[in-house]
């Protein structure tokens, strides 16, 4: 089976943004926008359309890929549970920050993550506001890549006390009863922060603008991407009970932090609770 190259399908995703994502920016019909699992949860014409045109392009040029995308998983969710076991597989969220782009906020992504049997393999984190990637092969670095061509390598900030710390936290997923102690927390932080899009936060991230962050619910499109790119960037990456991040898991915590030291000290200090 051949396996994807990166270059190619980072293009990929600045095609499906240009010819589905863009022209539908601040120009959305009402009625191309739908609700999912709750009244914050949406849908637009330009998720589903870019979907479907990424799909289209990587089982053309790399057939007998598995593509496990966010809304084809809202359709069949039994997808997800091949993701895991495939030989080839990749992620892709469409429209990650769906939220701000229906609402006409230029703060969005489309990412995509390649899977080889159940290692992440790439990640892809794609702007289509500033016509940039993040992006990471493993063992490779995380790099800056721009339309020229130019790459610039990413490196996470460098430790802090916690005191002068920035973190990207998002809280919408916690238990209701945790809510209110984390919220005291990140009182002994300097800026608490969340864009409500996974892609900028791990962007933020690994391009050393922010000390840690950290996610409660667990969905391979939104995670995959940022955490091999985070850790390539020298990051710390690890669920709330310290164990690994991997493909497939829907549950548990995950905090990154520039290193296991100042991971320690955030799980500690803020989401022991």
């Amino acid at each position: 089976m051949p396996v994807p190259d990166i270059a190619e399908l980072a293009e990929i995703l600045r095609d499906a943004a240009k010819a589905e994502i863009l022209p539908r920016f601040r120009r959305l019909e009402p009625e191309t926008v739908r609700t999912k699992s709750n009244p914050a949860d949406l849908v637009t014409e330009a998720d589903t359309q870019a979907e479907w045109f990424i799909k289209r392009e990587i089982e053309r040029r790399w057939p007998g890929t598995l593509v496990v995308g966010e809304e084809s998983v809202a359709a069949d969710p039994a997808l997800l549970d091949r993701l895991a076991g495939a030989e080839v597989a990749i992620t892709v969220d469409p429209v990650d920050g769906t939220a701000n782009f229906a609402a006409g906020l230029p703060l969005y992504a489309v990412m995509a993550s390649l899977v080889i049997g159940g290692e992440v393999a790439a990640g892809i984190i794609y702007d289509p506001m500033g016509d940039d990637w993040v992006l990471a092969e493993r063992g490779s670095g995380a790099w800056l890549r721009r339309p020229d061509g130019e790459a610039v390598r990413l490196r996470v900030a460098a430790p802090k006390i916690l005191s002068e710390m920035i973190g990207h936290v998002s809280l919408t997923f916690l238990p209701p009863e945790t809510k209110p102690l984390v919220f005291a927390n990140l009182a002994k932080i300097r800026v608490p922060a969340h864009y409500r899009v996974a892609g900028h936060d791990y962007r933020t991230f690994a391009s050393g603008h922010c000390d840690f962050v950290m996610f409660n619910k667990l969905l391979p499109w939104d995670h995959l991407p940022g955490t091999l790119i985070s850790a390539e960037a020298g990051a710390h990456v690890a669920k709330f009970d310290g164990s690994p991040y991997r493909v497939g898991e829907t549950s548990g915590g995950l905090l990154l932090a520039s290193d296991k030291d100042s991971w320690d000290l955030v799980r500690r200090e803020i989401f022991t609770v």
